[in-house]
C-alpha cells in the first residue's frame, strides 16, 4: 500500500513544452569559421599579390616577441590542447576530468588576461577580440558555480561556448595572413 501511495504523490512526468530555438552544434560552429577564416584570408593574400604559400615553421617571432605574448601563446596553445582533449569525449565527472578542467580554467584565464597586454589590429586601442576575452573573464565564474551547484547544461554549455569562441574563433583570426602565428607556420 505504501508503494500505491509513493506511486501517487510522484508527479507525472510531461513533455517538455519549450520551443527549442536553433543552436548550432560545435562541429558546425567550427566548419562555420573555417570557411569564414578560409575567405578572409584568401581576400588578405589576394590583395597583397602572394602568389605561392609554403609550409614551415620558423619561431623565430615568437622568440622575439614580449614577455606578454609568450605568456598569451603558451598558454592559449596550452587551453587548446586541453579543451579539445575535454570535449573530445573523455568521461565527464572523473577526476581526470576535473584535474584537467582546473588546468583549463587557470590556462583559460592566463590567456585572457594576457591578451588586454597585446594590442595591434587597431594601432594602441582593443579590437573587438579583446571583448571575447572580457567576455570570458564574466563567464567562467559561472560556468564555474554551475559546475558546482551540479547543473551540468549549464557548465556544459559555458565551457563550451567559451571554448568555440575563445579558441576556435580568436585562435583563427590569430593566424590570419600578416600576424605573428602566420609567419611562424607559413611563407610566401
Amino acid at each position: 500500500m505504501s508503494n500505491a501511495m509513493s506511486e501517487h504523490i510522484k508527479p507525472a512526468s510531461r513533455p517538455s513544452l519549450k520551443k527549442r530555438r536553433f543552436a548550432p552544434d560545435t562541429k558546425t560552429t567550427i566548419l562555420i569559421a573555417l570557411a569564414i577564416y578560409a575567405v578572409i584570408s584568401w581576400m588578405i593574400l589576394q590583395s597583397s599579390g602572394v602568389e605561392a604559400i609554403r609550409f614551415r615553421i620558423d619561431i623565430t617571432p615568437f622568440l622575439t616577441s614580449g614577455l606578454a605574448l609568450k605568456i598569451h601563446v603558451v598558454s592559449a596553445i596550452s587551453t587548446f590542447l586541453i579543451g579539445a582533449l575535454l570535449l573530445s569525449g573523455l568521461p565527464k565527472g572523473t577526476r581526470t576530468h576535473k584535474q584537467l578542467g582546473w588546468t583549463w580554467v587557470i590556462t583559460m584565464t592566463s590567456t585572457a588576461v594576457s591578451s588586454f597586454f597585446l594590442v595591434g589590429l587597431n594601432g594602441v586601442h582593443f579590437s573587438w577580440i579583446h571583448g571575447l576575452s572580457a567576455w570570458t573573464i564574466i563567464i567562467l565564474p559561472f560556468a564555474l558555480v554551475a559546475a558546482r551547484r551540479h547543473n551540468v547544461t549549464a557548465h556544459a554549455n559555458h565551457m563550451r561556448g567559451m571554448f568555440l569562441g575563445g579558441m576556435v574563433i580568436a585562435g583563427l583570426f590569430s593566424f590570419l595572413p600578416g600576424r605573428l602565428m602566420w609567419h611562424m607556420f607559413f611563407t610566401v
